[in-house]
């Protein structure tokens, strides 16, 4: 037992020490937060807490135009619009390495549906390009998929599924910041807020529960102390969760004297767990971390990415100043000022009312008739600086008028022109394109490592081809054979839809598409018909998918030495290349008597020819 308060006292003075380390950044964050929610009178001040500045004379005006947040929701949609579909490489040439390969390309995809994977991407890009880093967490989660069974209490026992979560930066603690890769770093504290029945739940062990910041995750009556967290932080950061406790998980590389790593779950002065890492999601098949980094910008010597909002906040300091100058001049042009003599008018009533249309203004007798003071000509310095400033608005986030217009104003300019332009706007967002992209790859793999580790129990998988056809699919874990994962497209990130479709009816217009007849092959057409979407238009293109599907069924049939009939609505030419495509493949010689499966199917394929020729 005191062992355990040991290990509990060691891994809560580890947080904090790390915490303590990373205080500047968090305050960035939060400042990064609060410019992007509108709340841009914010400030950093000199004892690090988070500060509202206030105004100075009542009548100052103090507005904001808030031109970060259209920047964000830009990049944002540029980057999520831009991650590729990813797909799964055979083993090898194999049959069945390639059919394992659909297989899993199908679970990742059923996966990606079931957890909605582009809307947590969605959120995991919005967090990256605020704070400049994000990370997902890759878990398997035991409560979740099918019942299988019950325990001796009469509990349900699930198969489990994969669960992919969104983390903010708040919550990852590196040991050591100076750390590029997450690859890199020995060990990662993960800590957040949690409610302390669901710890009881899940872990069975009840916690002490205390008010706890959602952000910087001090409580005052916290064992963990504080840190120097100011109570006046403003109202995005300053949100109270009642009835929760913090949780420090702590992961820790394999080692020499850890061989599987270390896990070590703490939640108040409790030990929930000590053991090994649970996931085998290594490229060399061992034990990391469940953690994949997302950064919107990568800066050398630091852990964590920077964002573009830093570079935007002296600038939108700028613009709200410029701007709110202007309108206290234009208030000043239409209230006016009056110049008074001492006594000669009532200043209190004129204060209230003003010089409202119509007033009689009844000044002593004798007296100096108040004036108005006039104004002087807005400088026309305001009106260039605040142009300029619209325009470095542009040239540090990376966003154009083409991005952030709903319409080109290049109306003079060649449709190549046009693209010309779009692909360099989109060049300057490539860094935070590439992160996002290697994330998505990284998050696939670790998808197949934690089926392959645990999906033990045979599962269903329904898998909706073309003509609305539904394949039934039993699999398990020996089913997967092959994590390497690419992307589904070798196009650039700058190709849309519209930008592949435009390139194939050029090529068509060219002539390249044809075969030595001039004419379009069945093959050729579908494909053209499939990206242009209008593949299931053409009665032609389900007739062929038919007739393939039912070429490789025959294919498996006739390796089982089933005798089949062939029938006269048969595309032959079709079966005759799938036929000889199975014969030609490797995994044919795998099969204990190929010879004979091979004897058939050429038997098989001499039908064929027979009734093609009309025989």
């Amino acid at each position: 037992m005191k062992s355990n308060q040991k290990l509990v006292e060691e891994v809560k003075a580890d947080y904090l020490n790390r915490r303590e380390k990373r205080l500047s950044l968090e305050r960035q964050w939060q400042l990064n937060i609060n410019f992007m929610m509108g709340n841009q009178y914010s400030y950093i001040a000199s004892n690090g807490s988070l500060r509202e500045d206030e105004k100075q004379y009542f009548w100052q005006e103090k507005e904001v135009f808030n031109h970060i947040a259209p920047i964000i929701e830009t990049r944002i949609s540029k980057i999520t619009a831009s991650t590729p579909n990813v797909t799964v490489v055979p083993a090898s040439t194999d049959e069945e390495d390639i059919e394992s390969a659909k297989l899993s390309k199908e679970i990742l995809n059923s996966v990606c549906n079931r957890i909605n994977l582009p809307d947590i991407q969605k959120t995991a890009t919005t967090w990256s390009e605020i704070c400049g880093t994000v990370f997902y967490k890759v878990v398997w989660n035991t409560n979740t998929g099918k019942m299988v069974a019950t325990d001796e209490q009469g509990n349900a026992i699930r198969e489990g599924d994969v669960q992919v979560e969104v983390v903010s930066p708040f919550e990852i603690f590196p040991d050591n910041l100076s750390t590029e890769r997450i690859e890199d770093v020995k060990s990662i504290i993960y800590a957040r807020a949690v409610d302390v029945d669901e710890i009881k739940h899940e872990w069975g062990v009840d916690v002490e529960s205390e008010r706890v910041n959602s952000f910087t995750l001090d409580s005052n009556t916290s064992s963990l102390g504080g840190l120097g967290y100011d109570a006046h932080i403003n109202k995005v950061s300053n949100v109270e969760l009642s009835n929760h406790a913090v949780m420090i998980e702590r992961y820790i590389k394999p080692t020499k004297n850890y061989p599987n790593g270390r896990l070590t779950i703490v939640a108040g002065n409790k030990l929930l767990f000590d053991g090994d890492l649970p996931y085998i999601n290594d490229d060399l098949n061992l034990r990391t971390f469940p953690f994949v980094k997302q950064v919107s910008n990568y800066f050398p010597g630091n852990f964590f990415g920077t964002s573009v909002v830093d570079r935007l906040i002296p600038l939108q300091r700028a613009y709200n100043a410029v701007r709110n100058r202007k309108h206290e001049y234009f208030n000043r042009s239409v209230m006016n000022v009056l110049a008074v003599e001492d006594g000669s008018v009532d200043t209190d009533a004129l204060e209230i009312d003003g010089l409202s249309p119509g007033k009689v203004l009844v000044y002593r007798q004798g007296s100096r008739m108040p004036e108005v003071v006039e104004n002087p000509r807005l400088n026309l310095d305001f009106d260039a600086e605040e142009e300029r400033l619209l325009g470095e608005f542009k040239t540090v986030s990376g966003v154009s008028d083409m991005m952030t217009d709903s319409y080109a104003e290049y109306t003079n300019l060649s449709g190549s022109a046009l693209e010309l332009l779009a692909e360099q706007d989109n060049a300057r967002l490539i860094n935070a394109i590439d992160s996002a992209k290697l994330a998505s790859k990284t998050i696939a793999k670790y998808i197949l490592r934690l089926y392959k580790q645990f999906a033990v129990v045979p599962r269903l998988l329904k898998i909706t081809g073309q003509n609305n056809s539904v394949k039934m699919y039993y699999w398990n874990q020996n089913e997967i054979s092959s994590d390497d994962v690419v992307f589904d497209t070798t196009a650039e990130f700058s190709d849309s839809i519209g930008q592949k479709r435009t390139m194939l009816l050029d090529l068509i217009r060219q002539g390249l598409m044809y075969d030595e007849d001039g004419k379009f092959s069945p093959s050729t057409r579908k494909k053209c018909l499939d990206l242009l979407g209008f593949g299931m238009w053409e009665n032609s293109v389900d007739l062929q998918s038919l007739n393939i599907n039912r070429a490789k069924e025959e294919n498996l049939a006739i390796s089982k030495g089933e005798k089949l009939e062939i029938l006269p609505v048969d595309d032959h030419k079709i079966h005759i290349d799938e036929h000889t495509a199975y014969i030609l493949s490797a995994s044919i010689k795998d099969k204990p008597n190929y010879k004979k499966i091979i004897e058939n199917l050429l038997e098989h394929i001499e039908e064929h020819k027979k009734m093609l020729k009309g025989e």
